[in-house]
């Protein structure tokens, strides 16, 4: 593996790539990073990771929940907790930043869900997946690149901190 060429402001070191020191989180970011050089691309991916992350959390969230084990939302509650509890053991700011965000995508999914019913809340999912997506691979055709998870799945888990992580740093916050 290469050494991560660290974006502009980024404090990814030459350490990155052998590991030395540094917590798994910064050398996941680092990967990342190296990955989405291009502008477009980043742009890209803060124009689609969030549908990408709120649609997989409606389809769950439209999965029926049998009322005497729990209310509308279990099943995306259960799944994002188990990612939020990843997040928060690699980063608490990121984990805290996340959970923002995930509250949000569950208010909506929950507003979503009394408008449109599951149905059109899995109907609406699915379209935003698949755009979101298309515009996920535009950007890295672009960029000359393969999504990073193709070469390892724990990159899909990477593009929401790795957004997250460059809002902590905008306000000043480090990870």
């Amino acid at each position: 593996m290469s050494a991560p060429i660290s974006d502009a402001g980024s404090a990814v070191t030459e350490n990155v790539a052998s590991g030395a020191g540094v917590r798994r989180i910064h050398r996941l970011l680092g990967n990342y990073s190296h990955d989405h050089q291009n502008a477009t691309n980043r742009l890209i991916h803060w124009l689609c990771v969030p549908p990408i992350v709120w649609s997989v959390m409606a389809a769950l969230w439209a999965i029926p929940v049998p009322a005497v084990i729990g209310r509308p939302g279990l099943w995306a509650f259960m799944v994002t907790f188990v990612a939020w509890v990843w997040y928060w053991r690699q980063s608490r700011p990121i984990g805290l930043t996340l959970l923002a965000v995930f509250a949000v995508f569950g208010l909506i999914c929950h507003l979503l869900l009394e408008g449109i019913g599951a149905r059109g809340l899995l109907v609406t999912a699915a379209i935003v997946f698949v755009l979101a997506w298309i515009g996920q691979f535009i950007g890295h055709h672009l960029e000359g690149s393969r999504p990073s998870f193709l070469t390892d799945i724990t990159y899909l888990l990477i593009g929401p901190a790795w957004l997250a992580q460059k809002a902590l740093r905008k306000a000043g916050i480090a990870i």
